[in-house]
C-alpha cells in the first residue's frame, strides 16, 4: 500500500482528461486544494523564514550532517513509545529535519529469472558497503529512484528490486505464481545471487508486511529492520480501508471509488473489483484500476496531494498496482489472519535490531496495527509520528526513517 504539505495546483500544470476518475475527484476536492488569503500569507511568511534559516545553515558548511538532527530517544528503553512531535509541528519555519540523501545512480543493474518472471534489480551506493535491501509497497507499486535516497551512499550498498509483475519486472501486472511466499523466496535468491551474507531490510506499508514475513522465515539473513506504516493483511485491516472505515473520514473520495461498482455488488468491494481487474476486457480492467488506485492515492497522506491523486490516471502504474494488490488482498496474502503478529513468529525476530515508524493519521495502515506489533515486540523502537499520515516522504516520517538508517550504520 502505498510531504505533509498541502499541494496547490500550479497554473499551466497538466490536468487529467475531463471525464477521467482523477478529473472527477479533483472537482469534488477543489475546496481542499484552495487556500484562503490568510493561509497564503501564512505560507509565504513560513517560506521566507525557512529561506533565512537555510541561509544560516548553509553558512556552517563544516558541520557534520549528523549534528543537524533532533535528539534521539533513549535507546536503552526499547519499549518506550516516542510520541514527540516533529520539529516541523512545533516550529515549522525552524525545523531542521533529516531529508533524503542526494540523488545517485546505480552502479549495477540486472534481472533475476524465476518461474516465468524476470525481476529487475539494481545496486547503488558503496560497492563494498554494508548491504541493505529496500522492499517497495503495494504490492505492485514498484521502486523509484528516490528509494535509493533513504540510505547513506558513503556507507551502504543499496539494493532495490521490483517485485513480480511490478515496475520494470516482467511480465507486467502478471498474477501467476505471484504470492507473498514467492516474493520471500525471491528476496533470498537475490541475496544469494549478490553474495550477501546478511543485510538490513527496509520496508514500508506492504513492504513492512513482506519484511516481517521474510525476516520471520529467514532471520539468520537479517541484521536490522526498518519498518514503516505497519500492514499485516488481517481481514480487519483490509475491511477498514477497502470496505468501510476510512470511507467515513473521506466520504467525498470514497464516493467515486464505490460508484465504480454496481450497488448490488457493493457489499464486497474487494471481490467486485477483483472480478473486474481480472476481466478479459482491458477497458473494464483499466477503469477499475484507475478507480481503485485513485482512492488509495487520495487518502495516503496527511493532506490531499494532487500529484498523488494524478497517479491514478497513469495506466501502467494503476494496472499493476490495482491488479496485484487486489490479487493479494482477496487471497489474504496467503497468510493466516494475524500470523505476522503472533508471539511465536515475533519471537523469531525479537533479537534483531529494529525501528518501527508510524504516522498517527495513517489511513491505509492505521496506527492500531503498529501499536499491536509494538506491544508484542517492545524491543523494537517505536516512533508514532503525530503530524503524519501514510506517506514515507512526509517530513516527520522521513526524519525518523533516515535517523534509523543512519543509526544502523554501526550494525554489522
Amino acid at each position: 500500500m502505498s510531504a505533509s504539505t498541502q499541494v496547490t495546483g500550479k497554473q499551466g500544470a497538466s490536468s487529467p482528461p475531463p471525464n477521467s476518475v482523477g478529473s472527477k475527484l479533483k472537482s469534488r476536492l477543489s475546496f481542499l486544494f484552495a487556500r484562503s488569503p490568510q493561509q497564503q500569507q501564512h505560507q509565504q511568511q513560513q517560506a521566507g523564514a525557512a529561506n533565512v534559516e537555510r541561509g544560516k545553515n548553509n553558512s556552517g558548511k563544516n558541520k557534520k550532517r549528523d549534528e543537524a538532527k533532533q535528539d534521539e530517544p533513549d535507546t536503552s528503553e526499547g519499549s518506550a513509545i516516542d510520541y514527540r512531535p516533529s520539529a516541523r509541528a512545533l516550529q515549522p519555519a525552524k525545523a531542521n529535519l533529516r531529508r533524503h540523501y542526494p540523488k545517485i545512480e546505480p552502479f549495477e543493474t540486472g534481472f533475476l529469472d524465476v518461474d516465468h518472471h524476470s525481476i529487475y534489480w539494481e545496486q547503488s551506493g558503496k560497492r563494498d558497503g554494508y548491504p541493505v535491501v529496500f522492499l517497495h509497497g503495494g504490492p505492485g507499486g514498484g521502486c523509484s529512484s528516490d528509494d535509493r535516497r533513504w540510505f547513506d551512499p558513503a556507507h551502504y550498498r543499496i539494493v532495490l528490486f521490483d517485485q513480480r509483475g511490478a515496475g520494470r519486472s516482467t511480465p507486467h501486472s502478471n498474477l501467476e505464481k505471484n504470492t507473498t511466499w514467492d516474493l520471500v523466496g525471491d528476496i533470498e535468491r537475490l541475496r544469494e545471487k549478490l553474495g550477501v551474507t546478511k543485510w538490513h531490510v527496509f520496508g514500508g506499508s506492504w513492504g513492512s508486511t513482506l519484511a516481517l514475513a521474510y525476516a520471520q522465515k529467514h532471520a539468520e539473513s537479517v541484521s536490522a529492520l526498518v519498518l514503516r506504516g505497519i500492514f499485516t493483511l488481517r481481514k480487519s485491516e483490509l475491511l477498514w480501508f477497502y470496505q468501510e472505515g476510512a470511507s467515513n473520514l473521506f466520504p467525498e473520495m470514497d464516493e467515486p471509488y464505490r460508484a465504480a461498482i454496481p450497488a448490488e455488488e457493493q457489499g464486497d468491494l474487494m471481490k467486485a473489483y477483483y472480478s473486474r481487474l481480472t476481466s478479459d476486457d482491458e477497458k473494464v480492467q483499466l477503469a477499475a484500476a484507475k478507480a481503485w488506485t485513485t482512492w488509495e492515492m487520495a487518502t495516503s497522506k496527511l493532506y490531499v496531494d494532487e500529484a498523488s491523486v494524478k497517479r491514478g490516471e497513469d495506466e501502467k502504474f494503476a494496472l499493476a498496482f490495482a491488479r496485484i494488490e487486489c490479487h493479494y488482498f482477496n487471497n489474504a496474502g496467503w497468510l493466516e489472519d494475524g500470523q505476522l503478529l503472533r508471539k511465536d513468529n515475533v519471537d523469531r525476530i525479537r533479537n534483531i535490531p529494529a525501528v518501527i515508524v508510524q504516522g498517527r493519521y495513517d489511513m491505509p495502515c492505521p496506527a492500531k496495527t503498529a501499536y499491536e506489533l509494538h506491544k508484542q515486540w517492545p524491543e523494537a523502537h517505536f516512533h508514532l509520528v503525530p503530524d503524519a499520515g501514510h506517506g514515507s516522504a512526509e517530513p516527520g516520517i522521513m526524519d525518523r526513517l533516515i535517523a534509523a538508517t543512519d543509526r544502523f550504520r554501526s550494525i554489522k
